[in-house]
């Protein structure tokens, strides 16, 4: 899927400074020189993207742009001359706001409706956009007892009357962007990841990061429950997967562990017994699982979670975030 006559491929990564993009910016420079990146970010001299030019590769193939989701064409000048773009950022949406429809759907589906636009000005072959596992598991008619898959569909209606603001705006989204993609021609594919976690590029800890940082704390209430984990690594990996294999189409769940929060704690007692760790726990409903066969089948491979736990808690010491 490469552009006719080069052997470098162009890919744009939205939000690069981001915990999951700048994996993927990372990946993509890794790759032997067969790509070069454009990267979106709010401001290129915030020291929190500093992360991004020290990269191997950068100062070769990696180019920042200055761009805002809702800004259209900043978004445009960012997407001009890619093959591929990986939509990975997605504006910051807490649940707490007097107005969600506004604040944060609104944004959101501009956000992803602004990209895919610009990509199809650009002529973008093909963009994957990351979606999320709150796309899928909002569904109160699922059969129960069965693993969601890539046809479950948070279900909308119940969702605003649940008020769970999160799951609805990316369930919009990545609706539109498929509705958008029927009209237009536009090849878009999504990826639905589980709770990403694992080691940071960046210097500060990212919402989903906190979790386990939480764990080690003991400084809050632990909700106890069967919860689904993803590696960061391996969600760049398979985001890069769906890009390349030609015959791809529509949505891939991506989630690699489900296990229950006291083993999660176990597991990292075991290899960081200094720590103080969470005593305060509250049991909840246990999330519902999931089935990654359809990316498996594209030969997709996870890590064990010891391995991401380990890389996890090591970059959140470099970090300065735990001693």
């Amino acid at each position: 899927m490469e552009g006719a006559g080069r052997t470098t491929t162009t890919a744009c990564v939205t939000g690069a400074g981001g915990f999951v993009a700048s994996w993927l910016v990372k990946l993509l420079l890794s790759r032997g020189g067969r790509y070069a990146v454009h990267g979106t970010v709010r401001d290129p001299g915030d020291a929190k993207n500093a992360h991004l030019p020290a990269l191997d590769g950068a100062a070769e193939r990696l180019r920042l742009f200055k761009a805002d989701l809702l800004d259209y064409g900043s978004m445009a000048a960012a997407v001009a001359g890619c093959d591929v773009v990986f939509h990975v950022a997605c504006p910051v949406l807490a649940n707490s706001t007097p107005n969600p429809e506004a604040d944060l759907i609104a944004p959101a589906v501009t956000g992803t409706m602004n990209v895919l636009k610009a990509c199809t000005e650009a002529k973008v072959k093909r963009v994957v956009v990351v979606s999320s596992v709150s796309a899928v598991m909002v569904n109160p008619s699922w059969p129960e007892g069965k693993a969601m898959d890539e046809d479950c569909w948070s279900d909308v209606e119940y969702c605003r009357t649940t008020e769970n603001w999160y799951c609805l705006a990316k369930t919009l989204a990545e609706l539109e962007a498929f509705e958008y993609a029927k009209k237009s021609g536009l090849d878009v594919v999504t990826v639905c990841p589980s709770l990403v976690i694992g080691p940071l590029l960046q210097p500060t800890v990212n919402v989903s990061s906190s979790v386990i940082v939480d764990f080690l704390t003991g400084d809050h209430e632990v909700k106890t429950k069967i919860r689904n984990f993803v590696d960061v690594r391996d969600l760049a990996d398979a985001l890069v997967l769906v890009y390349e294999n030609p015959e791809v189409s529509g949505r891939y769940v991506c989630n690699s562990h489900a296990t229950k929060v006291s083993h999660v704690i176990d597991l990292l007692k075991s290899m960081y017994p200094a720590y103080k760790f969470a005593s305060k726990f509250v049991q909840v409903s246990d999330e519902p699982s999931f089935s990654s066969r359809k990316l498996e089948m594209l030969g997709w491979k996870v890590r064990p979670l010891e391995e991401t736990l380990r890389d996890g808690v090591e970059s959140y010491r470099t970090a300065g975030v735990l001693d």
